[in-house]
């Protein structure tokens, strides 16, 4: 039974082949890139052409699942195959932020088709599952669980090298049929076993169009659950603590006058006028302070410890004047401290120097 369109409108045939040309040529590859613009213009016109010519389809109820394939009129079996071409040309598309909506369509149609073709019996194949299969569904690991899982896969391979295998002999075949069809001297067997060949083809296309998708489904799935994903906290945060603004201690105010810092923006201070500034802060007290230049050890602002008698402190001012009282070691010590400030590092340093 030929369709036709409404009046002055396109008929269901030239709908179908306006999309089947434009399939094949995105198929041969004329464009350098998928999302250049003419490539997307294409996939968007024959998508629109498959979508009214299935609207047609359905409106005039080609297809019924009470029907035998003998039923269906030759001319007709081509319009089994707008699903499939509207799975084909729905993944075309590139746009990556409705790229699992694509997917899910595209899955549908394939689906749609199979079930179709099923329903006719063309073809002895295994319906995927509804929904892509999702991680952690395997059967459980282990020696219980591996010899499924190994039959599984085997069956599997098997499977898609035995779809490879009647794909290629049916491509051989379309090829040498397809000049008789398009010529218009097929006979009527001819035409409709041209027909049955190309939804054959399809339905191998179709399972394996399945099994990719799903496969992208799951990765996508995946993406979206981890950047979604709170991020756990890495730890209690530690108060901020203000930076410490860097200082040397210097003899005296004449040292630090001559010589300064040696890093011009370090400032420099005397032990005098450190000790002065730490008393003015309230960190040091007055005795403080006092007892650390008697002991010769500056105080940070710690409270002297509890258990220090007057016994042993007057020992300790005791061993620190005995040390003291080493001239010749005292002088020798002033000596060098004087050396130092008016001679160089590495000063005489004459080895090896020719």
């Amino acid at each position: 039974m030929m369709a036709e369109a409404g009046a002055g409108g396109p008929r269901l045939a030239e709908l179908l082949a306006a999309g089947r040309r434009l399939w094949d040529e995105l198929e041969a590859g004329a464009e350098p890139s998928s999302g250049a613009p003419a490539v997307q213009d294409k996939v968007r016109q024959g998508l629109d052409a498959l979508q009214r010519a299935t609207a047609m389809v359905a409106q005039l109820e080609l297809f019924s699942e009470n029907e035998e394939l003998e039923e269906i009129a030759s001319a007709d079996l081509k319009f089994l195959l707008l699903p499939a071409l509207l799975g084909a040309l729905t993944l075309k598309q590139v746009d990556q932020s409705r790229r699992l909506e694509h997917l899910e369509s595209a899955r549908e149609h394939f689906l749609r088709f199979l079930k179709l073709c099923r329903s006719y019996g063309l073809g002895t194949f295994q319906l995927p599952p509804s929904g892509p299969q999702e991680e952690g569904t395997e059967s459980p690991r282990g020696p219980a669980g591996a010899q499924p899982s190994l039959v599984a896969m085997a069956m599997g391979r098997k499977a898609k090298i035995e779809r490879y295998k009647q794909k290629k002999e049916l491509e051989n075949k379309l090829a040498s049929m397809r000049s008789l069809v398009e010529g218009g001297t097929a006979e009527e067997e001819q035409l409709r076993e041209f027909y049955i060949l190309q939804i054959q083809k399809w339905i191998s296309t179709s399972l394996e169009e399945i099994e990719s998708i799903d496969q992208e489904m799951v990765i996508l799935r995946s993406r979206d659950a981890a950047r979604q994903a709170p991020t756990a906290p890495h730890g209690p945060s530690r108060p901020v603590r203000a930076p410490v603004r860097p200082f040397i201690l210097t003899r005296d105010a004449a040292q630090a006058r001559v010589f300064g810092a040696g890093y011009p923006g370090l400032p420099t201070m005397t032990v005098d006028d450190w000790y002065e500034q730490r008393r003015r802060q309230g960190i040091v007290s007055g005795q403080s302070l006092l007892a650390g230049l008697l002991l010769g050890e500056p105080d940070l602002g710690s409270p002297p410890s509890a258990g220090v008698s007057d016994e042993e402190l007057q020992k300790q001012q005791q061993e620190k004047k005995e040390e003291e009282d080493d001239e010749e070691a005292l002088q020798k010590a002033r000596d060098w401290d004087d050396w130092k400030d008016t001679h160089p590092r590495g000063y005489g340093n004459r080895h090896n120097m020719g």
